[in-house]
């Protein structure tokens, strides 16, 4: 923890952020990136894309955040013949009542983790835009409030063509990052294999539960007490502005990103035992929290422009506050 006298007491934050790492470290090796953004968005109730070829951990890196909260997990595998009912619940008549009664779907849990979830057609990614929003079911006029926390953490491949959709933009605007996951080094691939060939166990017996849901709704308190300047406000406002307008850019970013990344900063900032958000901060998440949510003019997507290359401009041409 950086050596000062902070204003808010972090150190409970600090030391179960330190618990969680130790943890999902006994199995994962590497992916250091990810697993800060993952605990970063847990910190500040944010849903996570998670982009990145088959085999780098995606999957495993989620579950094993999951079983170190004490809180419901679920999983759902997306495939084309999905419908919405089998992810929210459905209706069912009961001859006893004489009436429907609605039976709740995977998706009334704490942490959800939806798996390749482009691989769904775009009614059931429809289905999803409430409850990922407002926290919230409706079915036959009835409105289901979902348990608090409530997480979804889904995972896509940016490769495979073959019977996947495209995300619709109002869907891609609901997830706080999109983590994009690479491959690990040479030294951390043989560390890998070593792990496997002298493991006796599978993978996930030996992760323990260091987190409770009244311990993590304590938590989100002190982050939302984060100081920020309101310099730094101005910073991130001007940032998502200048995403709109890009010649660049076909669609820039919603205020709803300039509020993630708010958040996310905050959350950022605690983790790494700081009691106030920097420009650093803001720099550092603005990729993760804008790149899923910006579209390229035709003409730079042939070129091979990335929506980082335009985040990585727009820093470089907003100043810095100081």
């Amino acid at each position: 923890m950086d050596a000062f006298e902070s204003r808010i007491d972090l150190s409970e934050l600090y030391q179960t952020v330190a618990d969680i790492r130790a943890e999902v470290g006994k199995v994962i090796i590497g992916q250091q990136t990810m697993i800060d953004l993952l605990l970063t968005a847990l910190f500040a109730d944010g849903h996570v894309l998670i982009e990145g070829v088959p085999g780098v951990a995606k999957t495993l890196t989620a579950k094993l955040l999951a079983k170190t909260i004490s809180v419901d997990f679920s999983r759902i595998q997306f495939t084309p013949d999905m419908m919405p009912s089998d992810v929210l619940g459905t209706s069912v008549y009961s001859p006893k009542t004489a009436e429907f009664e609605f039976k709740p779907g995977p998706v009334f849990s704490n942490i959800i983790l939806i798996d390749e979830i482009n691989r769904a057609p775009a009614k059931t990614q429809a289905a999803l835009f409430e409850v990922m929003e407002e926290r919230q079911v409706t079915n036959g006029g009835q409105t289901f409030p979902m348990r608090r926390p409530f997480l979804v953490l889904a995972t896509q491949n940016p490769i495979e063509q073959e019977g996947t959709y495209r995300l619709p933009e109002a869907q891609l605007d609901r997830f706080l990052f999109k983590i994009v996951v690479g491959y690990p080094t040479l030294e951390q691939e043989a560390e890998i294999l070593k792990g496997h060939h002298e493991r006796r166990v599978t993978a996930e017996n030996g992760i323990s539960a260091v987190l409770s849901h009244e311990q993590l709704a304590a938590l989100r308190e002190k982050v939302s007490q984060i100081l920020i300047e309101d310099k730094v406000l101005a910073y991130i406002a001007q940032i998502v502005h200048e995403t709109r307008n890009s010649k660049f850019l076909y669609l820039g970013a919603s205020p709803r990103a300039s509020v993630a990344l708010l958040s996310a900063t905050k959350a950022l900032a605690a983790i790494r035992g700081r009691d106030f958000v920097t420009p650093e901060d803001v720099q550092e998440l603005a990729a993760p929290v804008l790149r899923h949510r910006l579209i390229l003019t035709p003409e730079k997507e042939m070129e091979g422009t990335t929506p980082d290359d335009i985040v990585a401009q727009i820093l470089k041409k907003v100043e810095v506050p100081r």
